[in-house]
């Protein structure tokens, strides 16, 4: 059961990866135009009974009014423009923009009253836009009070519901804004999770066929040759060689549908007898001894592929005429160790992702570690090494 478990763990985690790659997918979804400036000019339509009243005569200066109405629509649009720019948001200059509106609001109101003192909701939509961040309570109920204290001045008590109004216009603002900011945030780190997860994905899926495919083709070579050898003097020998290959290729295409799945738990004693074939089919002398309690599947899986890989590496490369295998097992690690006799050029790593590179992050991931050189007395070891419960 644990291991049907985490085959469907294994399938879940592949599909989430999926599912996230496409939601990150520009063509599906995207993070979208972010908010501007002009999302609060149509707020501005709070003015138009004051300009009524200037346009009208409502007012006992009406010149005085109109450039006072031109002067503040001009600060909150500046304000306004400068308040989606992390950068000029927190700049002096719109810090003093946004303390010269509120001067202006409160000297018109003062001055005009009745539907001037509306330009103390639009002064609190530019205080909530303009100032997010920690100090926005203690201005939120600054600006409140002082709309209050005008307001009461020019219509007593009815002076509160602007002092409310102000309250609501500065905090409601700068909530929307600030969780507007925060989804975004919140997605573009969802794309970027997506984006590691596909990645991670496709070096799994490289790593498996290089590690499945190269020892394959390795065995499927070595056989093919054998055979090519056998078939003048010994046709039923070359035959058996022949169908070592087509069973050899039938299980390639097996764990290759395996490794696309994400499904395949390699077995150590499978590889085992691999090595061997492929290492007799080579003319190599194969030496296997293998001691200790049974191993976990997890642990299995990972030495099998550096067995796989570390005897690719001996048929290919080593020219030898020897080769030992040892595996020793405890209660708490075990030792794989792949030592030939060869002469051949020494078989370093060829880059990451690929070969003993590869399965060298794999063991570090489980906790363990995995040595390669050449030995002082010729020939060449790999050894890796793994906690029993990686």
């Amino acid at each position: 059961m644990s291991g049907k478990q985490g085959r469907l763990r294994t399938l879940s985690c592949r599909l989430d990866a999926w599912r996230l790659a496409r939601e990150a997918d520009p063509s599906e979804a995207h993070l979208g135009p972010p908010p501007t400036g002009f999302t609060l000019l149509p707020w501005l339509l709070l003015g138009l009974g004051s300009l009524a009243s200037v346009l009208q005569g409502g007012t006992s200066h009406p010149w005085l009014g109109g450039l006072g109405l031109l002067a503040f629509n001009t600060l909150y649009i500046y304000v306004a423009m400068r308040s989606f720019h992390p950068k000029l948001r927190t700049s002096p200059s719109t810090r003093l923009a946004l303390l010269a509106m509120a001067l202006l609001t409160c000297a018109l109101s003062l001055a005009f009253g009745g539907t001037w003192l509306l330009f103390f909701l639009l002064l609190g939509l530019s205080a909530g836009a303009a100032l997010r961040g920690r100090r926005l309570a203690r201005w939120g109920w600054t600006l409140a009070a002082l709309a209050g204290v005008v307001g009461g001045i020019k219509d007593g008590w009815s002076g509160l519901n602007i002092a409310y109004g102000t309250l609501l216009s500065t905090m409601v603002t700068a909530a929307i804004l600030s969780l507007s900011d925060a989804v975004r945030q919140l997605r573009a780190a969802r794309e970027e999770l997506a984006a590691r997860a596909v990645a991670e994905e496709r070096l799994r899926f490289s790593r498996d066929l290089h590690d499945l495919l190269g020892h394959t083709l390795s065995v499927i070579v070595v056989k093919s040759e054998a055979a090519r050898r056998l078939a003048p003097r010994d046709l039923d020998a070359a035959l058996t060689q022949i169908t070592d290959i087509e069973a050899v290729g039938r299980q390639a295409l097996t764990e290759v549908r395996e490794a696309v799945t994400g499904y395949r738990e390699g077995s150590l004693g499978t590889e085992l007898d691999r090595a061997r074939s492929a290492l007799s089919a080579a003319d190599v002398e194969p030496v296997v001894h293998r001691s200790g309690p049974p191993l976990p599947p997890q642990a299995e899986a990972l030495l099998g592929w550096v067995l796989r890989e570390a005897v690719t590496n001996v048929v290919r490369h080593s020219g030898a005429s020897r080769c030992e295998i040892a595996v020793s097992g405890g209660t708490e690690r075990v030792r794989l160790t792949v030592r030939d006799d060869g002469t051949g050029p020494e078989r370093a790593p060829q880059g990451p992702g690929t070969g003993l590179t590869g399965l060298t992050e794999r063991l570090a991931t489980a906790g363990g570690s995995l040595t390669a050189g050449a030995e002082p007395r010729g020939g060449f070891a790999v050894t890796a090494e793994l906690p029993v419960g990686g």
